[in-house]
């Protein structure tokens, strides 16, 4: 729980890693992209604040101790989601899979829920996997990664009937949440194989899915916003929009946040803080700390109210996943629709 000018936020992070890249886990022959998916990650980690930054041996492989002091006890998450991605074609034992993310969700049942992934070039090998993971874990959700090398394949999309067998899948499973990685690139993968044109496709085909869109689409705004104002099942995943912009590019960041906010709607995205990219707490504080300055003309989006926040950094993933929020922590009943036209309140000047 964080607490800050006399008011609580029950912090859901919806979008964790414990992953593996350090040498010893690359793949003979594959070396050159396994140091280079890593090495752009931790790029990325250099646009939070500096004093956040890791030495590159450190992000690798970072240890159970670091993830439980940055994530819980520091970063001020309540409750945390791994998302599994696997990229076995370069790491020999996967990036970040089910099996090594389970380590810490037995220890920290009550802090921790695992997601699985599903990849619909596997065929029925894929489709007995995920149930098999499913049953295991006890999967509400899972991640796709669209733009994952497989067998000479460079990527697939969520408009594949392959696709659509696992969907079908999902839901006969009870999984109920879709989280799609739509956003920036990480060397070698393609841009175009995170393009977000599939996914109303997938939305609308799914109704009783939820399809949480990670990273917004970005750079494709636009593109994300438009569709997600339709597709009353498909939400706004944050990670990269505050660990990526929010620090390094606030003026960006604004314009994102507004976009999001009046499209979208608060009830309709998610906190992610994308660890170990960028650790939860600088993030969290700053967040709640954030507004839209009132120096500028941002009349033509949203009120962002302590309601907002609150339903952006917890509430809004605690319902998606049936996570249990204590009561004191809870907003009163809440009216309307997600991004409904009326929520584009006019910002107070000064």
């Amino acid at each position: 729980m964080y607490e800050k000018d006399g008011e609580s936020y029950f912090v859901v992070d919806s979008h964790l890693h414990f992953w593996d890249a350090s040498p010893e886990n690359w793949v003979q022959g594959q070396e050159q992209y396994a140091k280079g998916w890593i090495e752009c990650f931790h790029a990325y980690q250099g646009l939070g604040p500096a004093e956040t930054h890791w030495p590159i041996e450190k992000f690798q492989r970072y240890s159970e101790e670091d993830f439980v002091r940055d994530v819980f006890e520091e970063g001020h998450v309540d409750f945390g989601i791994f998302q599994s991605t696997y990229l076995k074609a370069w790491y020999r034992e996967g990036f970040n899979t089910a099996e090594k993310n389970a380590t810490l969700v037995e220890k920290h049942p009550d802090k921790l829920m695992l997601n699985g992934r599903f990849d619909p070039r596997e065929g029925e090998a894929g489709l007995r996997q995920l149930e098999e993971d499913a049953k295991r874990y006890n999967l509400k959700g899972v991640k796709v990664y669209t733009a994952e090398w497989y067998n000479g394949s460079r990527g697939w999309t969520l408009k594949d009937p392959e696709a659509h067998r696992f969907l079908e899948k999902c839901q006969e499973l009870g999984i109920k949440n879709v989280h799609a990685h739509k956003g920036p690139t990480i060397w070698p993968l393609d841009k175009d194989a995170f393009d977000v044109k599939d996914i109303d496709v997938a939305a609308t085909s799914f109704p009783e899915l939820n399809f949480i869109i990670e990273h917004v689409g970005l750079p494709r705004i636009e593109d994300f916003c438009f569709m997600a104002t339709q597709e009353p099942n498909v939400y706004a995943g944050l990670a990269v929009v505050i660990g990526a912009l929010m620090h390094a590019r606030p003026r960006f960041f604004n314009k994102v946040m507004g976009e999001l906010l009046f499209w979208v709607g608060e009830d309709k995205m998610l906190f992610s803080s994308d660890y170990a990219i960028w650790e939860p707490k600088w993030q969290v504080e700053g967040f709640v700390d954030w507004n839209f300055p009132q120096e500028s003309d941002y009349s033509d989006y949203p009120e962002v109210t302590t309601a907002t926040k609150k339903k952006i950094m917890g509430l809004n993933a605690a319902k998606l996943y049936d996570i249990e929020v204590p009561q004191e922590l809870r907003l009163p009943d809440e009216a309307g629709e997600p991004a409904a036209r009326d929520a584009a309140v006019a910002v107070e000047s000064a």
